[in-house]
């Protein structure tokens, strides 16, 4: 296979100097990154009121990912840039209140088992195949938003038992958007100090997150109705388990608020980061001919007998791995951060409580020291005995640990059911002059978008 090289940020000099270095952060995270940045171990960055320190040793990495939570806590710098849009959510909760959540919401993914999942999922991907057909795809495709509307179809259904229509798919595309630039912003600004009511655009977030939350509160008020009125409702979807879900020690149940807080990261977890991670999949896959060939054969001979089903889902091991390297290359967050809460040595550094630590899934993807030609396109290397060892030590788009990802195997199902039904019926092909810009603040999305030319296969 030929190799390709896509799209990163161009590294900065190392003469670049502390306050251009964060003025270039509140851009992206990935904006002051030095040449040196996907060799180094351990980084450190001395900020007015705390210390960053950003940690790409394995063995550290899982200290800090596989230790005790409380901790190395989830920083309180997620809970600053997402709580207008999130609240008090497991997302960015610690200590007993996310043991709680936790208690409360595992029975939930019950009702998510992939195979139980499945017939959902291949709902929602139907749906994209006959827009598809009907012309959202043809020349110059935004295929980014084509894919926040079919994974955000597929949370919907899975959390509502309803279908997700374009035009809500359009206000969660804009409104995420606006919100997570602004939210970026202002996480970059309180880590110097700045005071959050000087905090720019917050009035303008606060209206986006509102937006949001306004179109995942309606079917929730409109099932607490239903419900008050005696009338059937859904028993077996993710909102009819958060509404019964308690407390197994101390028999509480969520509140209003605290539903729409919950639903609200399993939506934007659900289906945010699958879509950004499928969007640079379908670019990728427009580069390099010889892997979209494969794929179209491992599509045609998976659908030759008939529709996709659970059982047929093992015959797409390329697919797979495509979408494995996609996400080593563009993980959905591009960094985690932890909070140092005890006086510990790293490195011969002495770490102070209060520090923040950042276990970056971009960094350590694109690691040197753990991957052959780390910033190459070449979704074969998951099937090379050599990379089972990086994989182990330096893949984590999921993260690790207690708080992993719990929609991991869910977004990897979903993502071979939407690349095998997209290659089945089209080829996809870059736009002449188009290159999408990543740029990472709350997820890795492309500043310019990510369009492409579709064309219909023959006999498809």
């Amino acid at each position: 296979m030929t190799g390709h090289i896509p799209p990163k940020p161009e590294p900065q000099p190392k003469k670049l100097t502390p306050l251009a270095r964060f003025f270039k952060s509140l851009h992206s995270s990935t904006a002051p990154l030095y040449a040196n940045s996907y060799s180094m171990k351990l980084g450190e960055v001395k900020l007015p009121l705390r210390t960053m320190y950003f940690v790409n040793q394995p063995d550290l990495v899982q200290n800090i990912l596989l230790g005790d939570v409380d901790r190395y806590p989830k920083s309180d710098l997620m809970a600053t840039m997402l709580e207008l849009l999130l609240g008090e959510s497991i997302f960015v909760s610690n200590g007993e209140l996310w043991k709680q959540q936790r208690r409360m919401m595992d029975p939930a993914f019950e009702a998510t088992r992939i195979k139980a999942i499945f017939p959902l999922m291949k709902e929602a991907v139907d749906a994209m195949a006959a827009r598809f057909d009907e012309g959202a795809a043809g020349p110059d495709t935004a295929i980014d938003l084509e894919m926040t509307h079919v994974t955000a179809d597929v949370i919907f259904r899975t959390i509502y038992s309803r279908s997700f229509t374009r035009e809500e798919a359009e206000i969660i595309f804009e409104n995420f958007e606006k919100f997570q630039r602004l939210a970026w912003l202002h996480g970059v600004w309180s880590l110097a100090g700045v005071p959050h009511w000087l905090s720019v655009g917050k009035h303008r977030a606060k209206r986006y997150a509102a937006t949001i939350r306004e179109l995942l509160h309606k079917p929730v008020r409109e099932r607490m109705t239903a419900m008050e009125s005696g009338d059937a409702v859904p028993e077996r979807d993710m909102l009819a388990s958060f509404i019964a879900a308690e407390d197994p020690e101390t028999g509480k149940r969520f509140d209003d608020r605290e539903l729409v807080d919950q639903v609200g990261i399993m939506f934007l977890a659900g289906h945010e980061t699958s879509a950004s991670a499928l969007g640079w999949a379908l670019y990728l896959i427009a580069q390099v001919p010889d892997v979209q060939r494969r794929l179209q054969e491992e599509a045609d001979a998976a659908f030759a007998d008939g529709d996709l089903s659970f059982e047929k889902m093992r015959r797409l091991p390329f697919t797979r791995d495509v979408f494995r390297e996609t996400l080593r290359l563009y993980p959905p967050v591009a960094f985690v951060p932890r909070d140092a809460t005890e006086a510990e040595e790293m490195r011969g550094k002495h770490i102070l409580p209060g520090s923040i630590l950042f276990v970056s899934p971009w960094l350590m993807h694109r690691h040197t020291e753990h991957w052959d030609n780390p910033d190459m396109f070449d979704p074969d290397r998951f099937s090379r005995a050599e990379t089972k060892a990086s994989e182990q030590k330096a893949y984590l788009p999921f993260s690790k640990g207690p708080r992993v990802c719990l929609g991991a195997a869910f977004a990897l199902q979903e993502a071979v059911i939407v690349l095998a039904t997209v290659m089945r019926d089209w080829t996809v092909s870059p736009v002449e002059g188009h290159v999408p810009k990543p740029v990472a603040r709350l997820t890795l999305r492309s500043e310019n978008g990510i369009r492409l030319d579709m064309e219909r296969r023959r006999g498809s």
